[in-house]
Order: structure tokens, then C-alpha cells, then sequence
């Protein structure tokens, strides 16, 4: 059986093909929200077909951008009448205890981050879901309940305000300068991204380390998402990385609904 996995976000769509519990191909591309349900369709079965997958068994996905959503409803619809599709949302059962004030707000993807971390690596858990708009926390408790967490700005989101609203700044690579002082305007700009959400990423883990009563070493801290090598490579609360932690969730959401 392949079961083809969707998680999209606001910036990148990341693609995953399983073939039981063995992640066989992923892609990533980018979330156009300009792009119709014909054109999402086209789009994945031509990296499907390159890949050489032949047939497709079923589908699950999660999707935060409800324009883009609508088109792969539409898409469902369309070509997949006969798979079983598993959309992430009210009446799809995850497993995952949401304690928060409203459960139903709660980002699809954060609940699917939530099963992957339970199952994979119990609780307590942190997932540190860095990609290009938003840096997401997200925490399960010891008894593996999905209890909230924290959102900031995204690495690229940043760089891309500072060349916007900077007169002198610009774009710059994301890269390890050579010393936390930087010497010129793109090392300075190297460095504070680089070790200043390292620093975020570390300073919210202990937070909420703390929040939780719990023993630091007895907390598994994921990083997951399109992260940058160059910040968590300095984070130093990050105990273990996962990039396909989503794509596990979405397969796991799968065989929840599908049993």
C-alpha cells in the first residue's frame, strides 16, 4: 500500500510517499494559493510518476491555509472518490487529548506534530517546529495529551522584514558567520539570526521545561519543519531531529481512521 501525505503550510508544502511505515520519497514545494485543485493534482502525480510509484492507496493531509484547502477538497472530489483521505479536522480521530481553551483553533498540523511525538517518543515532549513564517512549540505532557504551547516569527519571515523595513540591510545567505561579533553588515545580520533563535529556541524550551515541573532530562525536545542546520546546530535544548515528524503523524492519522 503507498499512502501519499500532505502537509501544508503557509509558505512550503511538504509531500511525503510511505509504502507501509517506510518513507519511500518526499518533496517539498511551495504553497501557492493562486493554485487550483487541476493544478495540485497535476503537480502531485507528476512527482509521483517520477518517482516511480504506480498507484497511490490512499491519502492524508493537514492544511493550514484554508484557500489551498478548499482546492484540495475540490481536488478529493475530483479524482479520489475511491481513496480513503484522511483530512486533518473536526471528526478525524487523531488519539491525541487536546486540553487547551478552545481545541477546535488549534492548528492542524500542531495536532498532528502532538500523535507523532506521543507515539514515537512519549511524553513530556516538546516539538520545535522551525520552517519560513513560524516557529512553533508545541507540548505534550507526561500522560501524552496535547496541552498547547508557543508561536514566533519564522527565520525567513525575519530576514525577509529586516530587508524590507532596513534601509541599509539586504537579503543575506543563512550561514554560520565567523564570530558572534560580526565584522560587516552581513555577518551582524548572520549572527543574530543564526544565535539569536538559537537563543529563542532555548530560552522558550527552558520556560516551558519549567511550566511543566518536569526533569529537563527527562523531556525529549524534537526539532522538526524545514529548519536551518545553522540555528539548531546551536540550540542546545534540542535533544533529537525528526524532519519528517509530520509526514510519521500524517501516516499515523491514517491508520487511526483507516484501520
Amino acid at each position: 500500500m503507498t499512502l501519499l501525505c500532505l502537509d501544508v503550510s503557509n509558505s512550503h508544502t511538504t509531500i511525503g510517499a510511505f509504502d507501509d511505515d517506510e518513507l519511500i520519497a518526499h518533496w517539498q514545494v511551495s504553497s501557492d494559493e493562486r493554485r487550483t485543485s487541476d493544478e495540485w493534482y497535476m503537480l502531485l502525480m507528476g512527482l509521483v510518476d517520477q518517482e516511480g510509484i504506480s498507484h497511490i492507496s490512499a491519502v492524508a493531509l493537514c492544511c493550514t491555509v484554508p484557500a489551498i484547502l478548499v482546492e484540495l477538497r475540490s481536488m478529493q472530489d475530483r479524482y479520489w472518490t475511491d481513496l480513503p483521505v484522511a483530512i486533518v479536522g473536526p471528526g478525524v480521530k487523531t488519539g491525541v487529548p487536546i486540553h487547551t481553551d478552545n481545541p477546535r483553533e488549534v492548528g492542524a498540523d500542531r495536532i498532528v506534530n502532538a500523535l507523532a511525538a506521543a507515539e514515537l517518543y512519549g511524553g513530556p515532549a516538546i516539538v520545535v517546529d522551525l520552517n519560513g513564517t513560524a516557529t512553533i512549540f508545541d507540548v505534550v505532557d507526561d500522560a501524552n495529551r496535547y496541552i498547547g504551547g508557543a508561536i514566533a516569527p519564522g527565520v525567513e519571515l525575519s530576514l525577509e522584514a529586516l530587508a524590507r523595513r532596513g534601509a541599509q540591510l539586504r537579503s543575506v545567505e543563512l550561514a554560520l558567520p565567523r564570530d558572534v561579533i560580526g565584522k560587516n553588515t552581513v555577518e551582524a545580520l548572520q549572527s543574530g539570526i543564526v544565535y539569536g533563535f538559537a537563543g529563542l529556541v532555548d530560552g522558550l524550551v527552558t520556560r516551558i521545561i519549567e511550566s511543566l515541573d518536569a526533569d529537563p532530562d527527562h523531556v525529549t525536545v524534537i526539532a522538526t519543519g524545514s529548519y536551518p542546520e545553522a540555528v539548531v546546530d546551536h540550540c542546545a535544548t534540542i535533544t533529537t531531529r525528526d524532519p519528517w515528524l509530520t509526514l510519521t503523524g500524517l501516516r499515523l492519522i491514517h491508520e487511526k481512521n483507516h484501520e
